[in-house]
């Protein structure tokens, strides 16, 4: 016998399927750790004000508080567990820039942070201040005072601009 449609949920997370019996009502951050035991993505507000729980829905960010599961069916999705430098073990270069810039104190807005620069990087590699603050706009952080995560974006974006995580082409589109 066969599962009802109405309780099947799949989607491909940090490049892995996944498919779930669960309520399709469930939000997707619960999805994410209770389901999933992905315990980066941070539960704060619960209104989607903070940022803590921020994701990349292909490709975008969004607050996984406000996602309902049977929104993201299909999607792709990648977390904080989902980043990772070019080798296994190694930290994201903006993960990497996080660390070196003093990008976070008690770390718990950091994962959003995180996630939300890696959206404006790919959207903007080379981005402006005002493009920064806009990128950054929907997270909050109590503890640092943002020089560190701005710091950090900057660095990050000339990493990530100098490395071989942008691809020829898209380096060839940032030179025009």
């Amino acid at each position: 016998m066969t599962e009802p449609l109405g309780d099947f949920w799949t989607a491909v997370v940090n490049g892995e399927e996944k498919q779930l019996h669960i309520n399709l009502t469930t939000r997707l951050v619960d999805v994410l750790r209770s389901h999933l035991n992905l315990n980066g993505t941070k539960v704060s507000c619960e209104v989607g004000r903070c940022g803590a729980c921020m994701i990349l829905m292909d490709g975008e960010p969004v607050n996984s508080c406000l996602v309902m599961a049977y929104q993201c069916i299909g999607s792709e999705i990648t977390t904080i567990e989902g980043l990772h430098g070019e080798k296994e073990g190694e930290l994201h270069p903006i993960q990497q820039a996080f660390v070196e810039e003093g990008g976070f104190q008690c770390g718990y807005c950091t994962p959003g942070m995180v996630i939300s620069t890696k959206a404006l990087l790919d959207r903007y590699p080379q981005p402006s201040q005002e493009q920064i603050e806009m990128g950054l706009c929907g997270n909050l952080c109590r503890c640092t005072g943002y020089g560190g995560i701005l710091r950090a974006v900057r660095t990050a974006g000339e990493t990530c601009l100098s490395s071989s995580i942008l691809t020829t082409e898209e380096k060839k589109v940032i030179d025009l």
